[in-house]
């Protein structure tokens, strides 16, 4: 039997480990990821008033030119791509940024406009530090042999030459392929990077599986075949830093040279670094400062027409300037894309932050997985430990103040930039909670059975019941209560059990006392205790009965009855015979616990039980069977025949009283 408890208890928490495990992995997959979307848009991305150095805002010195609604309403899309040079001339001639990121896909010629591309395309050729946007695609080459030629040209001119990867957890290729961009244009640039991203969870596999299409990272460098290509937001940052070594692993991008280091993390797929966005309070949908494109090209004119113009040039100077479409129109204009601050951000704006992220080096401190799991961990087994250790009040006040005091925990450490997991702990916590209780309710109905069983053979049953109901809250103390008090003894029993052997004494005890018991519970009475041979019960409490008195005295009659019946039978077994004397008396008395806290008993006390007792011994005086006192016969005199014995002295009485001896009781 207890090899198979322990195999049974070995099986259940095998069980619970397994819920548990499953209910981590899918809170963590599914509520996590909104939990760090509201943390990082109502506490990463705000600053308390007292806090006057935190950035909530993108830098200054990466800022926007927006081909907003503005913009298209005085030129309409889709433009000549000549349409491209006053904004480009403007910053070249006049503004000299140090980098501009040109975050537009150039796809085929314009077969309808071949002067324009051309146009646009030798602007482009007069720029150093102009990188434009390729797309890597994942379908095979329509034509396989071009296909590896443009593959080869492509990754001679736009890879990174000087790095060293050592990535070593991809598993998957993505890519097969690239948009193909017409050859002159090709020509005319010297930096390219890719623009797209994975959305995902920043602790999740990003790619395919638990995808949510919301944008929580950037992948800096972006692999194609084995060949290593920069992202659009980190070409902008070789080409100031005259493309540094760089040194990838699964964990980080580092520049030797420049004692740099972007941090980051692998998956199956990719490599990404989770991106610190930055409040959008330019215009509610920017986080970054911007300008209408519109504006740039009237600002060019009228510099060239000798005009004031409308934005200063040195509004760009040294800066990072980043170019792009934002507004609802044709295919390519409304670049948006769902982010933890926004649901319909630009993506001109997610690249820039990506952007700013690496300048400033101002990234997200991701706190490892095996904290987050040894955080749960360690709060499930305190909240554990609590539950078991106090009541259910304080069990449940501890568990909310260790939830409410982790949330507010968490909400310090996004504020200041450290990313913990937030609602995985807490529904860890509360499930920790039910099955702590679960199992505390299991163990101490258990208890509470043994006991009952234990106990059972101790006291009356409904003062079993009444220490059960209250276990968690014994104490001592009672109250006062007006009950009737009956005892029992049987005359003579002590000279008799001289005469019998111990065993013998013990079996007539037993079978006297196994008859008297559903006797005193058939009339709501309680056995309170057994006094050797005599037996004290109480009617009227912890039962509650308004016909106690007559209830009392129908008992004791009945107990009478039950003797004459013992008789008979210990007759024929050859037992001794024996006689009870019973009194019972009515009053108030004090009922309750009383001892100590280590070990106490329920009981009653009071002048109303000493009476009772008195009138049980009188028996032998008046050689009589059952006495009650004035105060039960009064409440019981319509249901009994007696005889009065008038003005007895009763020792501890000051006055006589009458006593009653009961001859019969009316059915």
């Amino acid at each position: 039997m207890k090899i198979f408890n322990n195999i049974k208890s070995i099986f259940f928490t095998f069980i619970i480990i397994c819920i548990l495990a499953f209910v981590y992995f899918v809170v963590y997959v599914k509520a996590e990821p909104i939990a760090y979307d509201f943390f990082t848009k109502h506490v990463l991305t705000k600053r308390l008033p007292f806090d006057i150095k935190k950035k909530t805002t993108g830098h200054d010195d990466i800022v926007l030119i927006v081909i907003d609604a503005k913009t298209n309403e005085k030129y309409r899309w889709p433009w000549k791509r000549e349409r491209f040079c006053p904004i480009l001339n403007y910053l070249k001639d006049y503004a000299k940024p140090k980098a501009i990121v040109f975050d537009v896909i150039i796809g085929a010629p314009d077969a309808d406009n071949p002067e324009s591309d051309k146009v646009f395309f030798n602007t482009l050729s007069k720029f150093n530090n102009i990188t434009t946007a390729f797309m890597p695609m994942e379908q095979d080459w329509e034509n396989e042999e071009e296909g590896l030629q443009y593959e080869k040209d492509f990754a001679e001119k736009f890879s990174i030459k000087n790095i060293e990867y050592r990535v070593n957890k991809h598993e998957y290729e993505i890519y097969n392929s690239f948009l193909k961009n017409p050859k002159d244009y090709l020509k005319s640039i010297k930096h390219m990077g890719d623009p797209f991203t994975f959305p995902g969870f920043i602790n999740g596999n990003l790619y395919p599986l638990f995808r949510d299409d919301v944008y929580r990272t950037h992948n800096y460098t972006t692999r194609y075949k084995d060949t290593i290509y920069p992202s659009l937001a980190l070409s902008p940052f070789l080409i100031i830093h005259n493309y540094p070594k760089m040194v990838v692993t699964n964990d980080y991008i580092d520049f030797p040279d420049l004692n740099y280091r972007i941090p980051q993390k692998t998956s199956k797929f990719i490599s990404f670094t989770p991106i610190r966005f930055y409040n959008t309070e330019y215009e509610y949908i920017y986080s970054h400062k911007n300008y209408s494109a519109s504006d740039i090209m009237d600002s060019y004119f009228d510099i060239q027409a000798g005009r004031k113009p409308l934005i200063n040039p040195e509004e760009f100077k040294d800066k990072i300037v980043i170019l792009g479409a934002n507004f609802v129109s044709g295919a390519g204009t409304n670049d948006r894309s769902n982010t933890p601050i926004s649901t319909n951000h630009p993506g001109i704006d997610i690249s820039a932050t990506a952007v700013d992220n690496l300048v400033h080096n101002d990234f997200l401190t991701i706190t490892p997985k095996w904290f987050n799991f040894l955080t749960a961990i360690l709060g499930m087994l305190f909240v554990f430990l609590i539950i078991q250790k106090n009541n259910l009040i304080k069990s449940v006040t501890y568990t909310l103040a260790i939830i409410l005091g982790y949330i507010l925990f968490a909400a310090l450490c996004f504020y200041y930039i450290i990313i913990v997991n937030v609602i995985t702990p807490v529904v860890m916590f509360v499930l920790t909670m039910i099955i702590a209780y679960t199992h505390k309710y299991t163990i101490e109905n258990r208890s509470k059975e043994q006991v009952k069983s234990a106990m059972s053979r101790y006291m009356s049953e409904d003062v079993m019941k009444r220490v059960i109901q209250n276990i968690d809250n014994l104490g001592l103390g009672g109250k006062k209560a007006n009950v009737t008090v009956l005892f029992s003894d049987i005359r003579g029993f002590t000279s008799l059990s001289e005469k019998m052997q111990a065993q013998q004494v013990s079996e007539l005890l037993n079978e006297y006392f196994s008859a008297m018991e559903p006797i005193v519970t058939k009339y709501n009475g309680i056995i309170n205790k057994f006094i050797g041979d005599a037996i004290m019960a109480v009617f009227g409490e912890p039962i509650n009965d308004e016909n106690h008195p007559l209830n009392a005295v129908k008992c004791g009659y009945e107990m009478l009855l039950k003797v004459q019946e013992l008789h008979k039978k210990w007759e024929d077994e050859g037992k001794p015979q024996i006689e009870i004397g019973i009194g019972i008396n009515t009053g108030e008395v004090f009922v309750g616990n009383i001892g100590s806290e280590r070990r106490m008993e329920y009981t009653v006390i009071g002048d109303t039980v000493n009476l009772a007792s008195r009138l049980e011994s009188y028996n032998k005086t008046y050689q009589t069977k059952m006495l009650i006192s004035q105060s039960t016969y009064e409440q019981a005199k319509n249901k009994i025949y007696v005889v009065k014995i008038p003005e007895v002295e009763i020792r501890g009485k000051s006055k006589k009283i009458d006593i009653y001896e009961v001859l019969k009781v009316i059915e």
